[in-house]
């Protein structure tokens, strides 16, 4: 079989389908020795037109055996799962008016805020933490067991300048103790100064204006005591020029002893 036999083999098989029936009708003509319309002459034999045709009747099935072998052999492509349900986009949230996404509140407690204790008495209480009530001008609560209290305005005082001094008695030591004095602004008041009887470390001073007064504040540290005795506080401050009334100055003192809390206040009497 030469190139271009083959060539046409492979062209015919490509483009045609081979009609199996067809090519065996003719082979068994060519076998059988049938008259065609174009005979050869007398002298020629029939076998190679039956030769040739039953060659090319296996070429063309050989060929088309190959075609449809590597049609039938070829991967068939893998189809995509359908089976499977795809995943729901997410959304993500709207944002509100700040730009930030919507989240939503917690849902809230059923319990109500608790009503505050009023059962305790109007007064402020004693001072268990270092912290004093504040001092009420014209009212007097000068002894308190073991403590008692006293208000007076020093003799060194004149018509520009004056010092209020708080003395404390105690019969037993004190573990916490808050003083507080309160100086009205009656025009010109200023601080000028502070000093106790006790050790300045074991307090803890301050100063501020407060509610149209000059307050001073002498707390004791923790872990400090103050010892059975008698104790002076005193506050210094420069006044408007004259006489200067004190019945709205007042003093309040919180403290613990070995019987609890302890709370004594009172104001100042003149020493003239």
């Amino acid at each position: 079989m030469n190139e271009e036999l083959t060539g046409r083999l492979r062209t015919a098989a490509e483009a045609h389908r081979p009609d199996r029936a067809r090519i065996l009708a003719r082979v068994e003509r060519g076998m059988s020795g049938a008259p065609d319309r174009h005979r050869e002459s007398s002298g020629a034999r029939p076998w190679p037109r039956v030769a040739l045709a039953s060659l090319a009747t296996a070429g063309i099935l050989a060929v088309g055996g190959f075609a449809v072998a590597a049609i039938v052999q070829s991967p068939t492509p893998a189809r995509p799962d359908i089976s499977a349900t795809p995943a729901a986009p997410s959304t993500p949230s709207a944002p509100s008016a700040s730009g930030t996404p919507h989240s939503t509140p917690s849902a809230p407690t059923t319990g109500g805020p608790t009503a505050p204790d009023r059962s305790s008495s109007a007064s402020p209480g004693p001072a268990a933490s270092g912290g004093a009530g504040a001092a009420r001008p014209g009212s007097a609560h000068v002894q308190d067991g073991p403590l008692s209290s006293a208000g007076s305005l020093g003799a060194n005082s004149n018509t520009f300048w004056a010092q209020s001094d708080i003395t404390l008695k105690t019969t037993q030591p004190l573990t916490a103790l808050t003083v507080e004095l309160r100086i009205t602004q009656t025009g010109g008041v200023q601080s000028t100064g502070s000093w106790r009887t006790l050790p300045a470390d074991d307090f803890t001073v301050t100063v501020q204006h407060e509610g149209g007064a000059v307050v001073y504040r002498w707390i004791l540290k923790p872990g400090r005591t103050v010892p059975a005795g008698q104790h002076v506080f005193a506050g210094q401050y420069n006044h408007a020029a004259g006489d200067r009334d004190v019945k709205h100055d007042g003093y309040r003192v919180d403290a613990n002893g070995p019987r609890g809390a302890l709370s004594v206040w009172g104001g100042f009497t003149p020493t003239r």
